[in-house]
This record gives structure tokens, C-alpha cells and sequence, in this order.
């Protein structure tokens, strides 16, 4: 019963559209000429497109990693690809006299330029530096030369970025490096005027004022302890020598022999050899050797006066040789004393010396070293600027003998033969099919505004009622002759619409082909 209910309403809605169908011939008609004069006015569209590989895989690359600064040559490529389509490139393709895009309009000029940098594509193709570069013009020749000038642009512009780049880096490491070695001298500057205006309470040394003066301490509290040993030595010394006969025995004087020395002479040999062994090991002005240089001097000075005042029974020297080497070893001691005397005196000085400086030090030890920090950070900066200087020289040699990357035309720029959507040919055939599917739609919705009453159960659905009977339309042969004057009417119409819309449809073909 559905199906039925189906054929019923399809066959109630073809009669409701044939009953307007010279509606919708006119509507279908109006929408038809329309869109052949749309059409007629729109000009095929050609694409031309290239493919270019950029090879950013170099053999020095591996071989020089560490030694130059090496840039990532795959990011700088994806910027060159997004900043092709610039205004600068763009004004310089339309201002080229191949392509002839130049309008004189200052307004149409700017026009022009959203417009080519809307219709240029540069897109990445798959994985890897492969990119389409395609443009649509009317003119494929036009469209052709274009993407020609993009290409060139494309691998020229890596050669000018490299080069402007490469300056740009070495032009403002040499700056910089100017400017830290200002600041470098400028702080050995201050560094060496401190210490001059500080010399003596700073030192020289790496060790700070309580180091140096633990230092000095240390070392007057171990000269004490030798000289207090150097002393007791000593006095043992003169106990045994007091203590010792200085004439042997009249029997027991050799006949014969080397002459003994006297107690001055030997403590004045024993002094010039301790001179001998301190000017080895340290200068004139030393503490000591000017202690036993004095020395020297009284022992000679007391030489000299025993000698005058030599009495006239003839005292001879003393003829025991034990009291010789105990006078000998006395002589030594009391040499050894004063040499610690000197050294412990010149110590206690410079402690106390240190010790009175105890307010200024660490305050002048503290500024010294914020002075070395700053200087040790401007030297680090100025070392690794002018490692960064050699990377890069380095660099821009490679970049002089070598190419940024190896640019590849895969598919030079060529132009499709046949025009791209929106193509004149689809755009005719929809035309047709939009004029008669128009048609239609204006017949059904005219049948739908106003619907006849045709049948029994569209009455009783409108009245309400029941419908008691029906009267059936007998038609006369003039009305049947009528009827067949206006089917052909309709149909000569149609067809002819029809030939037009194939007339037109074959001429935009041919057209296309020309």
C-alpha cells in the first residue's frame, strides 16, 4: 500500500510540474542565458608549478664539528620557503618586463601585489626539503616565466642571506670584542692602581690577612723556639769552655805542627763561612747577611785591638786543641744566635705591622678581590669572544668554498595544457545543469503555491467531508487538438533552448582548444 501511496504522490507532482512547465522553461532559460554570459566572461586559468630539493646533507659538515660554528642549515631553508613570497620579491617579479604585471596605477599596484602574494604557493612537499612552488594565471606563458623568476629567486636568495649573514655576525663579534678589550684594560687599570696605592697591606700574594698573618705568626713562634735552643746551645758552649784549660802541659806541646788559632780568628772564619752560605741563598739586603756582615766587622775591629793592646810578656794562643774546637763551636753559636736574633726581630715587625694594619686589611682584601672577580669576568667574556671570532672566521671561509645548500631543480616550470578548476568547460556544463534543474524547481514551486484539487482525497482532506461522487473530463477533438499544439509548442521550445545550450557548450570547447 506504501508504494502505491508512492507512484500516486510522484505521478500527483509530475503532473503538478508539467502543468507549469512553460514557468519553468522561462526560468530555466532566464538562469541558462545568465550563466552563459557569466561564463563567456570568465578566461580559463592555467597552473604552472616547479619542484626544487634543497640537499642540506654536507660532507664537511661532520669533519668540522667543534672547530667552526655550524648553523642549521634546514631551519634557515624553511625560512627562505615562508619568506620567498615577501613584498620586495614580489614588487621585483611584477616590475620584470618578461612577465609584464606592472600596472601604472599606484592604487592598482598595490592591488596587483596582495594579489600575486595571495596566488604564489611555496608548500613543503612530504618529508624532507622538497617544495612546490605554483602560481594561476590566465596567460600560461605568463604563468610559466613567473614561476621561473621564483625558482631563480629561491636559490639566489640563499647565496645573499649567507653572505649578509656571515658580515652581520663578524661585524658585531669585532665590536664586541673592541668593546671588552676597552673594558679588559680598563680593569687592569684599576686593579694595578689599587695595588700600587695599596702595596704593602694587600701584598702580593694569593693569601688573604688573617692567612698571612696566622703565616707570621707561625713563623715568630718558631724562631723563639730556635733561638731559646740557639741560646741554650750557647751557654752549654761557654760552661764547657770555662770549664777547659786553654795551655796543654809544657810536655805535651808538639815540637812541630800548624800554628793554633786564636778564639777571635776562628768565630771570624766561622762568621765568613756562615757569609759564604747566606749570600748563596739570598741577597745583600738580607736580614741575616747584614747581621753577620756586622758580625764580621766587630770581630775584625776586636782583632785588630788585641793585637795593639798585646801586653809585653807575649801571651801565646791557647795550645789545647779541645779548648780551640769548643771556642770554635762557641764562635758559631753566637753567630747562629744573632742570625735569629735579626730574622726574629725582622718577623715581629712584620706581624706587628700587619697586626696595627688589622682595620684597613680585610677591607682592602675585600675590595681586591671584587677587583679580580670583575676582571677574571671580562677576561673569560673577551677569551671566548675571540674563540667565538676564530669559530666563525672559520666558518665564513667554509661558507666561501662551499654552498649554504645544494639547490636541485626536480621539475623545472611548466604549464598543465589543460586549464584548472574553475575550467569553462565544467563551469558550462553545470550552467546547463543548474538552468534545467532551475526549471524545474520553479514549475514545483509553483504547482506548491497554488495546488489543484485533482482527486477525491484532496476535497475530503480539505473539506472534511465525504465526497458522494465524481464527474470525469470528456475532451472534444478541438480540445485535443489544442492540447497537441501546445506539447509541441513546448517541445519545439525546449529543444531548441537545448541546441543553444550543446551550440554554446561546443564553441566553449573549442575555444579551449585554441
Amino acid at each position: 500500500m506504501e508504494t502505491d501511496e508512492l507512484i500516486r504522490h510522484v505521478k500527483q507532482v509530475a503532473t503538478g510540474v508539467w502543468r507549469h512547465r512553460w514557468t519553468g522553461l522561462a526560468v530555466g532559460a532566464l538562469v541558462g542565458v545568465l550563466g552563459m554570459v557569466a561564463v563567456s566572461l570568465i578566461k580559463d586559468r592555467y597552473e604552472a608549478g616547479a619542484r626544487v630539493y634543497v640537499d642540506t646533507q654536507s660532507v664537511l659538515k661532520p669533519l668540522m664539528a667543534g672547530l667552526a660554528f655550524q648553523p642549521d642549515i634546514d631551519q634557515q631553508v624553511r625560512m627562505l620557503a615562508r619568506t620567498l613570497i615577501s613584498r620586495p620579491n614580489v614588487e621585483r617579479l611584477m616590475d620584470s618586463p618578461d612577465i609584464g604585471l606592472a600596472p601604472e596605477d599606484a592604487t592598482d599596484r598595490e592591488r596587483m601585489v596582495m594579489r600575486l602574494m595571495e596566488k604564489i604557493k611555496v608548500a613543503p612537499s612530504g618529508s624532507g626539503n622538497l617544495y612546490n612552488i605554483s602560481y594561476r594565471d590566465t596567460d600560461p606563458e605568463r604563468a610559466r616565466l613567473l614561476v621561473e623568476r621564483l625558482v631563480q629567486l629561491f636559490v639566489d636568495s640563499s647565496v645573499g642571506t649567507k653572505s649578509r649573514d656571515s658580515a652581520e655576525a663578524s661585524r658585531f663579534i669585532d665590536q664586541q670584542i673592541a668593546e671588552y678589550e676597552k673594558k679588559l684594560v680598563d680593569a687592569e687599570n684599576r686593579l694595578k692602581e689599587f695595588k700600587i696605592r695599596n702595596f704593602g697591606v694587600s701584598g702580593v700574594s694569593n693569601q688573604d690577612y688573617f692567612a698571612r698573618m696566622s703565616e707570621l705568626a707561625d713563623q715568630v713562634t718558631r724562631l723563639r723556639v730556635e733561638l731559646s735552643a740557639a741560646e741554650h746551645s750557647r751557654n752549654a758552649l761557654r760552661r764547657e769552655l770555662s770549664a777547659e784549660d786553654p795551655q796543654l802541659p809544657p810536655g805535651a806541646v808538639p815540637l812541630s805542627g800548624m800554628p793554633l788559632q786564636s778564639e777571635v780568628d776562628a768565630r771570624l772564619e766561622a762568621q765568613n763561612r756562615q757569609l759564604d752560605d747566606l749570600l748563596r741563598r739570598y741577597t745583600d739586603e738580607h736580614p741575616d747577611v747584614v747581621s753577620t756582615r756586622r758580625t764580621i766587622a766587630q770581630l775584625e775591629a776586636q782583632k785588630r785591638q788585641e793585637a795593639l793592646s798585646k801586653d809585653g810578656k807575649g801571651r801565646s794562643a791557647p795550645t789545647n786543641p779541645v779548648f780551640q774546637r769548643i771556642r770554635m763551636s762557641l764562635a758559631e753559636a753566637e753567630a747562629n744566635v744573632a742570625s735569629l736574633r735579626t730574622r726574629l726581630a725582622a718577623e715581629q715587625a712584620r706581624l706587628d705591622q700587619v697586626r696595627a694594619l688589622a682595620s684597613r686589611v680585610p677591607q682592602v682584601e675585600a675590595e681586591l678581590a671584587q677587583l679580580n672577580r670583575d676582571y677574571d669576568i671580562i677576561r673569560k667574556n673577551y677569551e671566548q669572544l675571540v674563540a667565538r671570532r676564530e669559530a666563525a672566521s672559520l666558518g665564513v671561509k667554509i661558507d666561501q668554498t662551499s654552498q649554504l645548500a645544494d639547490f636541485r631543480l626536480v621539475e623545472p616550470a611548466s604549464v598543465s595544457p589543460l586549464p584548472v578548476f574553475p575550467s569553462r568547460k565544467i563551469l558550462a556544463l553545470l550552467v546547463i545543469v543548474a538552468s534545467a534543474g532551475a526549471g524545474v524547481a520553479a514549475a514545483f514551486f509553483r504547482w506548491k503555491s497554488n495546488p489543484p484539487i485533482d482527486a477525491e482525497r484532496a476535497l475530503n482532506a480539505i473539506t472534511g467531508r465525504p465526497v458522494l461522487g465524481s464527474i470525469s473530463l470528456i475532451m472534444s477533438n478541438s480540445m485535443r487538438l489544442q492540447q497537441r499544439k501546445e506539447n509541441l509548442a513546448f517541445a519545439s521550445a525546449s529543444t531548441g533552448f537545448g541546441l543553444v545550450c550543446v551550440a554554446w557548450l561546443a564553441w566553449i570547447v573549442i575555444q579551449g582548444r585554441l
